[in-house]
């Protein structure tokens, strides 16, 4: 949803940047007394100046609002752990099955050479990734919204065999409460 944000508010300024151009190459051919050119130059550019950095403003505030870190963080000591172990070339996992729509805190490191775990769903869509590197633990917290089966791929050429280097992670459904 950002992105389109971003996306329209991208071509809208872009449209006023064209129309800026369009009136300066009008009123360029134009003679005039230019004893009054450079206030009114530093009027517009002074006005233009707080009105970008007032929305510029804004719209960073308003789309990184929901960047994932700080969420992350809170929900980190309240997440299933999975401890992830990438060797050439196999994927083992502490535990294969967690529970759906609770974060699941993956601590990914590598036992040989650099390696890229994926996960994604039953359409093998990828639905998250991180990178695990030998001697160095990376955390991803993620929380499955539907049960099913996932698979964990490798996304990082690491040998012959890499194609292969595939496990499941089976993920269940919240008990009724």
């Amino acid at each position: 949803m950002e992105q389109t944000l971003v996306w329209y508010v991208t071509i809208i300024l872009i449209c006023l940047m064209m129309l800026v151009f369009a009136y300066v190459i009008s009123v360029s051919g134009e003679r005039s007394d230019y004893s009054d050119v450079q206030p009114r130059a530093y009027r517009f550019r002074t006005a233009f100046f707080w009105s970008l950095l007032v929305g510029g403003g804004a719209l960073t505030i308003f789309t990184l609002a929901e960047l994932p870190y700080g969420a992350a963080a809170r929900t980190a000591g309240k997440a299933q752990v999975v401890e992830v172990k990438g060797t050439q070339w196999q994927w083992e996992l502490s535990r294969s099955e967690v529970t759906a729509g609770r974060p699941v805190e993956f601590r990914v490191t590598a036992g040989d050479v650099n390696h890229g775990l994926g996960i994604y769903d039953k359409k093998l869509r990828l639905v998250a990734q991180v990178q695990a590197m030998p001697g160095f633990t990376n955390r991803l917290v993620y929380s499955f919204a539907e049960p099913g089966t996932y698979q964990l791929l490798c996304l990082e050429y690491c040998g012959l065999v890499h194609h292969e280097m595939i496990s499941e992670l089976k993920v269940t459904a919240a008990p009724s409460r």
